[in-house]
């Protein structure tokens, strides 16, 4: 099958927030999530009748809101649209004692008294899956980054693997699950990966191998179409986007416009190499997969490896080490400022460790983790 390339205006971003509604005072999650966007969106009927704007939808669980942007044209926009999305739900869950809770997994909330959102996709992806799809209590923040060329799709997707490791380990936000901790920064990434459809990316060697995957997944009813292959990083054809989806939620928005910034910054310098005849290097299957897996266990204590001659590094010196190199792209796409604050998460802690301090500051009690979390989304602190 044939599968064309939108063209994007390089570097051109788009940014999906899932946040999930709890109650404001015990911290649980309640099923709230259809009946809130709904009401903003009638509020703002112009809201997602095109590219341009934002727009919000639901997700597989009832307890949860996806914020979408339009096509932003840099990271400051995409944080213009997120807050004022954010405002209008507080509009509506505030008079009822809601608040807006953003993290990669709920510390204590039990999965299976989570009600499934009434779509028939939903229902399909629990029968397939079963145990597995059933326990997707989990929330994340997907970025979409805009390449001006097919060609670029492939090349961008084998480097942003080399730089995987970095981006889960500064967005982990999901030590706990069912009320313990799992030992993981990212318990999310370890749950999201059992679904057959998800999870690391195959490579390919070219375009054509691509759409015969997507041809081959669709005839044998592994997927219905495209988009449904949601590995963890992929082209998004229609919208000529690479979209990087492996991050867990985040908690605050500076946190998510840093994350967005070292995404957009990764995927232009990919490109600008591409376009330099410079064709980056995909690291070997195995180091790849290796380096997920630490990220997820360690996040920023993890050594990563950095290339296909086994050599290792610790995570954030290599991540000092990305952000110099990188500030001269940052200053050309005008988000200096958002790209700084990875450093601030480093010196200050990844949300795994924000969750881990607050557990043991309270004796172990999870309902004070979950509601530390609101009150950080709602500061921005």
């Amino acid at each position: 099958m044939e599968i064309s390339f939108a063209r994007s205006a390089q570097s051109t971003l788009g940014v999906e927030w899932e946040v999930a509604l709890v109650d404001g005072t015990t911290g649980d999650l309640v099923p709230r999530g259809r009946e809130t966007y709904e009401a903003v969106l009638d509020a703002h009927p112009d809201w997602g009748t095109d590219g341009d704007h934002p727009h919000l939808t639901g997700e597989f669980l009832l307890n949860t809101i996806e914020m979408v942007t339009g096509v932003c044209r840099d990271v400051a926009h995409t944080t213009e649209q997120l807050v004022t999305m954010t405002d209008e739900i507080r509009k509506v869950t505030d008079p009822q004692g809601l608040e807006v809770f953003a993290a990669g997994t709920h510390p204590f909330a039990r999965w299976q008294d989570q009600q499934v959102t009434d779509k028939q996709r939903y229902h399909k992806l629990v029968d397939r899956t079963q145990y597995w799809g059933r326990q997707m209590v989990i929330y994340g923040v997907h970025v979409h980054v805009g390449l001006d060329s097919r060609a670029k799709a492939l090349p961008v997707l084998d480097g942003l693997l080399t730089y995987y490791p970095h981006l889960l380990a500064l967005s982990a936000n999901s030590p706990f699950w069912s009320g313990e901790d799992t030992g993981y920064a990212s318990q999310r990434s370890m749950i999201f990966q059992q679904l057959s459809t998800a999870g690391l990316p195959y490579h390919f060697r070219s375009w054509a191998a691509y759409e015969q995957c997507i041809e081959d997944m669709i005839a044998t009813g592994i997927i219905e179409e495209t988009s449904e292959a949601r590995w963890d990083v992929r082209p998004v054809p229609r919208l000529g986007t690479e979209e990087i989806r492996f991050c867990d939620g985040l908690s605050t928005l500076w946190e998510v416009a840093a994350l967005t910034a070292l995404t957009q910054c990764l995927a232009e310098s990919l490109s600008q190499d591409v376009e330099s005849g410079r064709i980056p290097t995909r690291l070997k299957p195995w180091h790849i997969h290796e380096n997920k897996w630490r990220a997820a266990r360690y996040g920023l204590d993890a050594t990563v490896i950095t290339d296909t001659h086994n050599n290792e590094r610790d995570m954030c010196e290599d991540l000092t080490a990305l952000l110099d190199r990188l500030e001269p792209v940052a200053a050309r796409l005008g988000c200096s400022r958002e790209l700084s604050d990875v450093e601030r998460i480093m010196r200050d802690g990844a949300g795994y460790q924000r969750q881990r301090a607050v557990a043991r500051a309270h004796g172990g009690d999870l309902r004070a983790v979950a509601l530390d979390i609101v009150r950080r989304t709602r500061e921005n602190d």
